[in-house]
């Protein structure tokens, strides 16, 4: 278990094999329950829990949203206070999120705004969703402009990790969450981004023992910082955009869903480093390193050959990043493994140099 502590509040992530069977027990007495899951993953683990909340003496509805990015929109979000009007829902009503990052990000909308708050449950179902999305109270829609930028804090009151479910992922979910796992390495702790480099096959093969591990590892280094700065209010928190900057704005431009979260990351990650390198804050061996540990996890470090984005465009969506002060840049750089710092004032000429190398 990992605990995240608020203050007066905290809550509990639990890693473990099966955990998604067990979320009726854990709940305890019966209430009203919204389970709230898309057209992928309903029928692999949603139906199942929500027949189990129901054999419990639960008031429960199962709400399938769209799978994909889509459903990260306000459109999508009054569907689910529709379910909840529906079911007559009061303040002591849980949502439950079973899903990916989207799910999660979704649900935990519409349980942040709906009464001015529910009770929201995180059962993440992939990898990504796991290390990330699931922890640290973060939940919001996306416009068509900007990624993220309608949104809230509204911390879970549990997370349940379920190892078996992740088992499942196809390759190219599993390397999008790994893209979120190296981050932590480069922010945060350089022996963890070392082990990253020295177990690789044994992560790739999907030993459940080294999934494990890296899932603790990753909810244990966000939790340290989304105590130390819930809200994002002193810029601890900041550091966990490391390549968000750049990576949003390549999903954003790319109409969401071409590329994959982690996989745009991965991408601004590369950026990042570069811009860092450029400005004499890293060597070029640091660039290297993540670079080869990237790809090493079938990551992309660089826009896919058939996207040509302009530019100027990226940088004016770069603009919208919620960091973003005045309209100015202001961007995570790193300057070593294991720490990055929020950089302002970096010369936009410098930026467009960056993102210009994606042809």
């Amino acid at each position: 278990m990992v605990p995240v502590n608020l203050g007066p509040r905290s809550y509990q992530v639990r890693i473990g094999a099966g955990l998604s069977k067990q979320v009726a027990i854990e709940l305890g007495n019966p209430g009203s329950a919204l389970v709230v899951s898309d057209t992928n993953v309903a029928p692999l683990a949603a139906e199942n829990l929500t027949q189990q909340l129901a054999e419990a003496g639960w008031n429960v509805r199962l709400a399938v949203q769209p799978a994909g990015e889509t459903a990260k929109s306000l459109r999508e979000i009054e569907k689910l206070y529709d379910q909840l009007i529906a079911m007559q829902a009061d303040r002591s009503t849980h949502v439950i999120a079973v899903g990916g990052g989207v799910v999660g990000d979704a649900a935990g909308f519409a349980a942040a705004t709906y009464a001015r708050g529910l009770p929201f449950i995180q059962v993440p179902t992939t990898l990504l969703a796991a290390v990330d999305s699931s922890v640290g109270g973060k939940v919001g829609v996306n416009l068509p402009a900007a990624k993220n930028i309608v949104g809230a804090f509204h911390q879970p009151k549990a997370v349940f990790i379920d190892t078996d479910l992740l088992a499942t992922l196809p390759p190219r979910e599993f390397a999008a969450g790994m893209a979120e796992v190296v981050k932590y390495g480069m922010i945060l702790d350089e022996s963890f981004f070392d082990w990253l480099e020295a177990e690789q096959p044994k992560i790739q093969s999907h030993d459940p023992t080294f999934l494990a591990r890296i899932i603790q590892r990753s909810c244990e280094l966000k939790a340290q910082v989304v105590e130390a700065d819930e809200f994002e209010t002193t810029g601890l928190r900041a550091v966990l955009n490391f390549g968000h900057t750049f990576g949003h704005a390549y999903e954003a431009l790319a109409k969401y869903g071409t590329l994959l979260h982690g996989e745009a990351v991965s991408i601004g990650m590369i950026d990042a480093a570069t811009l860092a390198c450029q400005l004499g804050r890293i060597p070029e061996e640091v660039v290297s390193r993540l670079t080869k540990l990237l790809q090493s996890f079938q990551l992309p470090v660089s826009l896919p050959s058939g996207m040509k984005l302009d530019p100027q465009q990226i940088i004016a969506t770069m603009r919208l990043d919620k960091k973003s002060v005045g309209g100015k840049l202001r961007l995570i750089l790193p300057t070593r493994i294991g720490h990055v710092e929020s950089v302002r004032d970096v010369s936009e000429e410098l930026v467009l140099k960056t993102v210009a190398r994606h042809g």
